[in-house]
């Protein structure tokens, strides 16, 4: 029998008594062991955040930043080791493991590089008379512990930018990761434990979805920064109405295909992005294409190319270094992904490649002639499927974009100037890509998105300023 892993309350490792197993979402194959947190447990470690919070606020700048550097150097130092993992407990292939893994590594390092110069700033206020001899100095403070929730579809960098941040700006969190995939945070806390920071300044908590309750009521955490399915974030902002909630939530993004972009090579490439990405991590991305709509003057040669892109992609299992699409995270998501197909083709739609499961497995899927209501476009799918349309101008094609419930984000493949940016105004999303897909994501730029998509802004600097607050003290009595 495996043994059992330890989480972490207030930094340090422990186990319960309720255990739990991990699977491998490709063969059912078991991952590892760890047990569930007891409420005793989290109470341990909500207290300790609590307790702790005005000392890590007080936490001098280069400390914060040296742990940030540290956790940084160890995560590329055991960049195997975690890919591993978590192509283990997610399904991801390992060629899009390591890139997470590679994210996670610039994550810490840029929230290392924030705390640095995330120094507030002096405003001069004699420029009416009444404030002559006045200066404000005006720094952002931490509101308060910090609960961060996090999703199975990126174990690992997901963690990070609840975590690197709230070290930066020196707040306590509390991490309650996702139940399919919590292993990878746990590694994680191997590093964090490493470092010099005070015990109470980070705890990772496995919990059921069901008994997260209690720590998004629990006053001593006022900040609740949650990344994960559209109905349970807004549960959580109705059921915390006083608390700071950042909602990082989902998407059907959505590509443009401008009629300016009609080389064979510019279609090529359009093709090649789009089938990659409405495939990659299996359609488990927030921001994977979901939606292609491509003017009419090169809808045809277009999906032509999808159609042969998508079905170039390799498939199988996720530990063969060829594989690019591996399984969905469970048998049940990849049923549901069926049902969706199939009610999409019962109204009238056309599948073009793919559209088979086989337990966890579920071949990339590109459809057409699809109705605009059915739930493969109206919904977030999560899973390996593609939507294409015909648009007969670039307008249409952006109020079709804009026909969604949510906004998160959107790319437009165009050349022109004047488009990128009637793009940029038009399209009610939190990011607008031009020349790519959707999926692209820096991790140090602001991300997130509008409508059901969320509210707030992920991103470390955007994080940071999320986890805090605005102060002014005005000195007075000053020769300027």
């Amino acid at each position: 029998m495996a043994e059992v892993i330890p989480f972490w309350v207030a930094g340090r490792p422990t186990t319960g008594d309720e255990v739990v197993t991990i699977t491998h979402p490709y063969d059912a194959s078991m991952v590892g062991r760890t047990t569930y947190a007891s409420p005793e447990q989290v109470e341990a470690a909500v207290g300790a955040a609590a307790e702790v919070a005005q000392e890590a606020a007080a936490l001098p700048a280069h400390v914060r930043a040296g742990a940030l550097d540290h956790v940084s150097r160890r995560i590329k130092e055991w960049s195997e080791d975690f890919a591993r993992l978590i192509t283990a407990e997610n399904g991801k292939p390992l060629t899009w493991a390591r890139a997470e893994v590679g994210r996670a590594v610039s994550t810490f390092r840029w929230a290392a590089e924030e705390a640095r110069r995330f120094g507030g700033e002096l405003q001069r206020l004699d420029t009416d008379p009444a404030g002559t001899g006045r200066v404000a100095v005006i720094r952002r403070f931490p509101r308060g512990p910090v609960l961060g929730i996090t999703p199975f579809n990126f174990p690992l960098n997901l963690v990070a930018h609840k975590v690197a941040p709230a070290i930066a700006v020196g707040t306590p969190i509390v991490i309650k990761p996702a139940p399919a995939t919590p292993l990878t945070a746990l590694l994680l806390g191997e590093l964090l434990a490493e470092t010099d920071l005070p015990p109470g300044m980070f705890s990772i908590l496995p919990l059921p979805n069901e008994r997260a309750e209690a720590l998004v009521t629990d006053d001593r955490l006022p900040v609740v920064s949650f990344t994960g399915s559209v109905s349970v974030g807004w549960q959580i902002r109705r059921m915390v109405p006083t608390k700071h909630v950042t909602l990082e939530l989902g998407g059907n993004a959505a590509v443009v295909v401008c009629p300016d972009w009609s080389s064979d090579a510019d279609l090529d490439l359009a093709a090649t992005r789009i089938a990659t990405f409405s495939n990659y991590q299996a359609g488990q991305s927030c921001i994977a294409v979901q939606r292609v709509y491509a003017d009419q003057a090169v809808y045809e040669r277009l999906k032509d190319r999808i159609v042969a892109a998508v079905e170039k992609l390799a498939t199988g299992d996720p530990f063969d270094e060829r594989t690019q699409v591996g399984p969905l995270i469970s048998e049940a998501a990849a049923r549901r992904v069926e049902e969706w197909v199939s009610e999409a083709v019962a109204a009238g739609g056309r599948i073009l490649t793919g559209g088979r499961r086989e337990g966890a497995n579920y071949e990339p899927t590109v459809l057409e002639n699809v109705p605009a209501d059915a739930k493969v476009c109206r919904e977030e799918v999560f899973g390996p499927v593609l939507v294409l349309s015909a648009t007969s101008s670039v307008e249409e094609a952006f109020a079709a974009v804009n026909d969604s419930a949510y906004g998160l984000q959107a790319g437009v493949f165009t050349h022109r100037v004047d488009t990128a940016f009637a793009a940029y105004r038009a399209l009610t999303v939190g990011g607008v890509i031009i020349g790519d897909v959707p999926s692209y994501r820096a991790d140090q730029m602001p991300y997130g998105g509008t409508k059901a998509s969320g509210v707030g802004r992920e991103g470390v600097r955007s994080a940071m300023e999320d986890y805090t607050e605005p102060r002014v003290m005005v000195l007075t009595g000053l020769e300027l």
